[in-house]
């Protein structure tokens, strides 16, 4: 085997960045973060709604701050929890930041998902939570909605860096990226250095699978069973081709060359959801320059200890995947139907953790102020 071919466990060395898809007050207090910074080569940080619920409902890592907000109104608290731990996860990836030239050492903070709907109330707030971290280094997520497309634009044109979050189809996606050069036209137009604005589009992956594999488990063929585990990965090499088209053509050329950095793919939803499949599945597979792959805890670790990549696994295979996505539309599949449920789905459960996260922090504040 060859010293270019040569298998290995180091994402970077194939263009791949590395980004925890999770966040705590505890990895924060004990190092855990800065820790995986250096042991697991984590560049990046994306946190939503679940995992900020998930933290908060864990341990006694928050008392002290629900101790200090005693009082305050629950919204305003969950806000300034969430926005603290964003501010100290910044900070600690800031010498990332720094040394990658803006491109990696990014934590995302994603917008209240009940304005999923409404483009205005997301600018706004996109704005505030921006201000209110105050740090460089940091991506507001808001969702690739319709509403969302202009908010996305307008958020950027404003020199905010933006992480588009919940896109599942082609479709979309092209959308998605369409929003984000007529954002940086607009804030060059506006004067912005273009440099330090950063932007990730999320590719929801597994999901996918699970949905689509549940629709083929229906049809309870040979050749539907077959196609299981498969569409997932060739809707997201079909969204690597597009992103390849498009930072390709004259218009990208034109902002790159005003100093630009191209809006990465980074896929999302990683965690296997069929315990029947390898647990790099999302990882080995979808290896490719310029990407970025966020991880929750399980993958990441599962990747440190056996994954294993021997180069680019993405780049040419668009023909094969188009070919697989129309297999399983042969099957009475519509990916159509798949992914705009799948998009109405994430919406509605981001809001059903942001209900738990104002529930579990009122309950919180309650008791401090007993």
């Amino acid at each position: 085997m060859t010293e270019t071919n040569r298998p290995t466990r180091r994402l970077s060395e194939a263009g791949v960045s590395i980004w925890l898809d999770d966040l705590s007050r505890e990895r924060l207090d004990t190092g855990n973060l800065a820790g995986l910074v250096d042991s697991h080569d984590v560049v990046g940080v994306t946190t939503n709604p679940t995992i900020f619920a998930a933290a908060l409902s864990a341990g006694t890592a928050y008392d002290s701050a629900l101790t200090a907000l005693a009082g305050t109104d629950v919204e305003a608290a969950v806000e300034a929890i969430t926005t603290d731990d964003v501010r100290a996860a910044a900070d600690v990836l800031r010498g990332v930041y720094d040394a990658t030239d803006a491109v990696d050492g990014r934590v995302s903070i994603e917008v209240d998902p009940r304005l999923a709907r409404d483009t205005a109330a997301t600018v706004a707030t996109a704005r505030r939570l921006w201000e209110t971290v105050d740090r460089p280094n940091i991506m507001i997520k808001i969702p690739a909605t319709v509403e969302g497309l202009p908010a996305i634009t307008e958020t950027l044109a404003a020199g905010f860096s933006v992480n588009v979050t919940l896109i599942f189809s082609i479709e979309r996606y092209r959308q998605v990226m369409d929003a984000f050069l007529t954002g940086l036209e607009q804030a060059r137009d506006n004067g912005h250095d273009l440099a330090p604005i950063g932007s990730v589009a999320s590719f929801f992956v597994s999901r996918v699978d699970a949905t689509v594999d549940a629709a083929l488990d229906d049809v309870g063929t040979d050749g539907a069973l077959a196609l299981r585990g498969r569409a997932a990965i060739a809707n997201a090499r079909l969204a690597y081709a597009a992103y390849q088209e498009v930072f390709a053509s004259e218009r990208w050329q034109r902002l790159a060359a005003a100093g630009a950095q191209p809006q990465r793919p980074l896929w999302a939803s990683t965690g296997v959801k069929d315990p029947a499949y390898p647990d790099t599945l999302y990882v080995t597979e979808l290896v490719a320059p310029g990407v970025v792959n966020t991880m929750p805890q399980a993958t990441l670790d599962a990747f440190a200890d056996h994954g294993e990549i021997v180069g680019d696994t993405v780049s040419g295979t668009a023909d094969d995947a188009a070919a697989t996505l129309h297999a399983v539309e042969a099957q009475g599949i519509s990916l159509d139907e798949v992914t705009a449920r799948l998009e109405d789905e994430g919406v509605s459960k981001f809001e059903k953790s942001w209900d738990e996260l104002l529930t579990t922090t009122k309950t919180g504040l309650d008791a401090a102020g007993a």
